[in-house]
């Protein structure tokens, strides 16, 4: 099982890029998906989640900005984010928590997908 993200670029100041992360394999089930990001020099960050229930969190910074999003048939996430600000930049990370079975789950990070925000 993996978790492949896409969809990272150069973009400027205000633009938009959708960011993907997909599950590769076979799963029972999908708990919750979250990003985060990290930037140059510092740690690793939590952006938005969303679990099983539909209930999507974000952290303070992108609210009113960025949407998560999940598509169960095909096991994916999405991140849609707008008005992108240089203070955006840095590596997102998906990171799922699955059922591989009914009593087991285990917590998977993708590869991460770069953002570069230019002002």
């Amino acid at each position: 099982v993996q978790l492949q993200a896409s969809g990272g670029g150069l973009v400027q100041t205000g633009e938009s890029l959708r960011l993907s992360c997909e599950v590769a394999g076979s799963i029972f089930s999908i708990k919750s998906m979250h990003w985060y990001r990290q930037a140059p020099g510092s740690q690793r960050e939590w952006v938005a989640g969303t679990t099983n229930g539909g209930v999507s969190t974000y952290t303070d910074s992108v609210k009113g900005r960025f949407t998560i999003s999940r598509d169960n048939l095909k096991n994916a996430m999405y991140l849609q984010m707008n008005s992108l600000k240089p203070e955006d930049t840095g590596v997102y990370y998906c990171n799922a928590n699955l059922m591989l079975s009914q009593y087991i789950s285990r917590d998977y990070w993708g590869q991460g997908t770069q953002v570069t925000v230019s002002s």
